[in-house]
């Protein structure tokens, strides 16, 4: 965008200023409620066990991001970029951990509104080795310490999704940009409306939004995935095409690297999934079994579509699969039948291959790595299918009533659940679309969203940062 040496000095200084206002903890954009005085706490029960499982679920969710994710979408972009991709992942995971400990955890995780949390555990005030969240289960909780490490890993993962939207044309400083206001206007608000509640032993106290409709999302379908592929796909409009977009070769430079992060991807969502029961109990369980076999179940289906529309298999159909399998699976994965979760990998991959070979050429997008299509439309189905599969009936495990004396699971019924999930899923596609387009909007007049065009056609990993993925 063109605009003057003033204005654009200007709005710099205005920039910098409103995120130091935000450090220091008065973010103008959330007007906080008076929080209630906090009821006596009571006694909890932690067990080593799931402290240790917390702990390694955890480094597992660091795992997907660095090196998981950064080799995957490294892979899968021209090797004059393979750095820089690298070098945005690595670098948004690291900012974003300040930023979570810094006032993030407290608007995700603390009273406010039904749309944010406050600001009285900025800086992890009143967080340290004695304190604990609970879990699902009544009386039983973990330390505090580990359930925030546990949501920073979540916080860092979703924004480094979005670079694969608009990978190859955007500048550095800012992807990082963004990245600092889009967590803090977009996922620390939608964390806080899907996941904040008062816990078993104070279910009746407020949530957030999503919560309240009766939403049940088991590991971040609405959080994570709907939340960044919505806003990739904004960004990959805003931003424009690839210079030579369908004109040149734009083809993955390594589907070896693309496999192992594939793979590492896959790994480390046992940590996303089964971690987000938040105890090593049989519910962990389910979420690993299920995380095994719709995954599998995704994968061979987008071999076999490729095989039957295309003639052949390819790597990158497979591992496009598996990781279509693992995004629907995760709003499931704690709730959903093995049966059931094998059918709704097979119908994400359905839809997703037709969104990726049919609608995305359609309409022209230049979703570079198909973030829209997989994340996007995969976590709505996955949402939305949670809210049948769940039904006991379907071998479902039901959703806990904390209302009753012993918390029994039960099913409301399926327009019930299906009205709530997609009041869900709707919220997070308006919040993320909105929000992010305005927050492009900002960057783009704070630093420029695109290099040169000469920057560009030489690749990124010279131009933005003066070396190169591979020497001859």
């Amino acid at each position: 965008m063109n605009i003057s040496a003033t204005l654009k000095s200007a709005a710099r200084t205005a920039l910098l200023g409103s995120l130091a206002v935000t450090a220091l903890g008065t973010v103008a954009a959330f007007a906080q409620e008076a929080a209630p005085a906090a009821p006596a706490a009571p006694a909890f029960t932690v067990d080593k066990g799931d402290t240790t499982w917390m702990m390694i679920s955890t480094i597992l969710v660091l795992l997907m991001t660095i090196p998981g994710l950064a080799l995957f979408y490294g892979g899968l972009v021209r090797a004059k970029n393979m750095l820089s991709v690298l070098m945005q992942v690595f670098t948004i995971t690291s900012v974003v951990m300040i930023v979570w400990v810094f006032y993030g955890y407290s608007l995700a995780f603390t009273p406010g509104n039904a749309f944010v949390g406050g600001l009285s555990k900025m800086f992890l005030a009143g967080v340290d080795v004695t304190t604990v969240s609970e879990t699902f289960t009544k009386g039983v909780a973990i330390p505090e310490l580990v359930f925030v490490l546990f949501q920073m890993t979540f916080a860092c993962i979703t924004p480094a999704l979005i670079v694969g939207a608009f990978a190859e044309r955007v500048k550095f400083s800012a992807v990082i940009l963004f990245t600092i206001l889009w967590v803090t206007f977009v996922y620390f608000p939608i964390a806080h409306m899907v996941w904040f509640w008062g816990g078993p032993s104070a279910y009746s106290d407020p949530s957030g939004l999503i919560f309240g409709f009766g939403a049940i999302d088991f590991a971040g379908g609405t959080v994570v995935h709907i939340n960044a592929g919505i806003a990739g796909l904004v960004g990959a409009l805003m931003i424009g095409k690839r210079i030579g977009y369908n004109k040149d070769v734009m083809a993955p430079h390594s589907m070896t690297l693309t496999m192992v992060g594939a793979s590492l991807l896959w790994v480390g969502w046992f940590g996303f999934n089964a971690g987000s029961n938040l105890e090593a109990n049989a519910y962990a369980v389910l979420a690993m079994v299920n995380t095994f076999v719709a995954t599998a179940a995704a994968a061979v289906t987008w071999i076999v579509l490729e095989t039957l529309l295309r003639g052949k298999a390819s790597m990158l159909g497979a591992v496009s699969g598996a990781v279509t399998g693992l995004v629907a699976v995760t709003p499931a994965a704690g709730f959903a039948g093995p049966m059931g979760a094998i059918v709704l990998g097979i119908v994400a991959t359905c839809v997703c291959y037709f969104f990726v070979s049919v609608v995305k050429n359609k309409f022209g997008y230049d979703d570079s790595l198909d973030v829209f299509g997989i994340h996007c439309i995969g976590g709505i189905i996955g949402a939305l299918g949670t809210g049948i599969l769940v039904n006991p009936a379907l071998g479902g495990a039901g959703i806990v009533d904390y209302s009753t004396a012993d918390f029994a699971a039960g099913y409301a019924g399926t327009a019930t659940q299906l009205w709530s999930q997609f009041k869900g899923v709707l919220v997070t596609v308006l919040w993320s679309g909105i929000g992010s387009a305005i927050l492009y909007k900002i960057v783009d007049m704070i630093v420029g969203l695109r290099p040169t065009a000469d920057a560009e056609r030489e690749g990124l990993d010279l131009t933005a940062h003066g070396e190169a993925a591979y020497h001859p």
